[in-house]
């Protein structure tokens, strides 16, 4: 298993997926998230979904805003739904993915419902 350049705990399980930051050849870089699963797919995909403030000065308000992003479920760390996870940033995947799920924080805690 080789180190990946951020603090993070190494799954305990192995895989062959060429798109695994731990067993494959993609190397992460960039932004680092925390956020929830939302949603997961066969194809070794999930959604993940976290909230942020913006300030609007016109008003003296604040609200809030969802960010939601396709990323990379690798079978080593196989996140589930309503896991709290941290993705970290990486090369093109495909299409909408550029993320990878690379340790899962929580799992399965009683967190906010977004489809309510």
């Amino acid at each position: 298993m080789k180190n990946i350049g951020i603090p993070v705990t190494a799954p305990k399980e192995t895989c062959d997926d060429a798109k695994c930051p731990f067993h494959g050849k993609i190397k992460v870089r960039g932004r680092v998230f925390t956020g929830e699963v939302v949603s997961k797919d066969l194809n070794r995909s999930a959604t993940v979904i976290w909230e942020r403030k913006i300030d609007i000065p016109k008003y003296e308000r604040s609200e809030t805003r969802r960010t939601r992003i396709r990323v990379h479920n690798p079978p080593c760390i196989n996140a589930q739904v309503k896991d709290m996870v941290k993705i970290v940033e990486t090369r093109p995947l495909s299409k909408t993915k550029h993320f990878v799920i690379v340790e899962v924080q929580k799992a399965k805690t009683e967190v906010k419902q977004w489809r309510e």
